[in-house]
């Protein structure tokens, strides 16, 4: 077996050789401790400064090792992949900020009576009361709202991909694109004028509206990427068997798709599970508990989460409370995405031979 050397490989390398899989390890341990030293020495008292100067050694240092060993092409190489690892770390660290600092201030008060009762004749600048009214606000606003926006969004997104030609395809998808750009604000003052010309009163149905509008472009675009994603052989496999089209569609490309349509709608729900500007014009806010979201002003978790944050400047009970509705939103979104995942494995097409 021939040892040459390529003219870039650099000299003394030999072809074939590998770093181990600990140098890595060992290189990010080493780049971190020398980061830690040159901030202990030069003062720096900002951890990012130390992170930062720990992510360029650690590139600099997985250089300089792989093009030792493995030559400079295998080199850049590692480079490369170091580059997304550090990119990859640096996107993480907000996100472990913000739950780190969310769960740390908002066990404070987060227990079974803060999550059974509702504000009540509870004063906002009082210590006690709960987010019971709020949750259930938001779960029957929320839920309404899949209810609308989730079908009308796959509908059309099947039309689109399935039938869609001409003129009528072409407008459905530029409103689609506008609605997926428009602010919360606008689709809470278009179900507002609604509720003016008919002289309605607040209550929770005209939130959902509102939320069901924001919903749709997000289930269609993301419904219509899954469906293009199933290969055209299935389709004409069944339609070759002499199965009608509706059938095929019904049979064969939503159980194929089924999973990330799933997700989508997922996504969607939490895109409006923490909309707080509709919800502040059309429902408005209710600290007693109403079951009825179509009669009454209601709750709901983001509202509650804004009203207590803006009384907290008086009251530390206020502010607590608002960290734990924040924490009771995230938990809220992160258990419909474990459902979403646990339905989209459950329905998944098998494969095998």
């Amino acid at each position: 077996m021939s040892t040459a050397l390529s003219p870039r490989d650099g000299a003394g390398v030999r072809r074939g050789a590998g770093l181990p899989k600990w140098s890595l390890w060992a290189v990010a341990a080493g780049s971190v401790a020398l980061a830690v030293g040159i901030g202990l020495v030069g003062g720096l008292h900002s951890h990012v400064q130390w992170g930062l100067i720990a992510a360029l050694l650690f590139i600099l240092g997985t250089y300089l090792v792989a093009a030792r060993v493995e030559g400079r092409r295998q080199a850049k190489d590692r480079v490369a992949t170091a580059l997304v690892w550090v990119a990859f770390l640096l996107a993480l660290i907000p996100l472990v900020s913000l739950v780190w600092t969310t769960v740390s201030r908002g066990v404070k008060v987060l227990d079974g009576y803060f999550l059974s009762h509702s504000m009540g004749l509870v004063a906002d600048s009082e210590p006690g009361g709960g987010i019971y009214h709020a949750i259930l606000g938001s779960l029957e606003q929320v839920g309404l709202a899949t209810a609308i926006g989730a079908p009308i969004g796959v509908l059309t997104a099947i039309y689109l991909v399935e039938y869609g030609r001409g003129r009528l395809a072409l407008a459905v998808t530029f409103f689609v694109d506008v609605m997926t750009g428009i602010p919360s604000i606008v689709a809470g003052l278009f179900i507002l004028s609604l509720m003016l010309i008919l002289d309605l009163q607040p209550f929770g149905f005209a939130g959902s509206l509102a939320l069901a509008i924001l919903m749709m472009p997000v289930v269609v675009r993301s419904t219509e990427e899954m469906l293009k994603l199933v290969p055209n052989e299935l389709r004409e496999a069944s339609l070759a068997l002499g199965i009608p089209k509706w059938r095929t569609i019904l049979k064969v490309v939503l159980p194929t798709s089924l999973g990330g349509i799933t997700t989508g709608v997922m996504l969607a729900v939490a895109r409006i599970a923490g909309e707080t500007a509709p919800v502040l014009l059309l429902v408005f806010g209710n600290p007693f508990i109403n079951a009825n979201p179509f009669e009454g002003a209601q709750a709901s978790l983001p509202l509650y989460i804004y009203q207590q944050y803006a009384q907290s400047a008086g009251s530390g009970a206020a502010y607590d409370r608002a960290w734990a509705a924040s924490l009771t939103l995230i938990a809220f979104v992160m258990i419909l995405n474990l459902v979403a995942r646990g339905i989209a494995r459950w329905k998944a097409p098998t494969t095998g031979r």
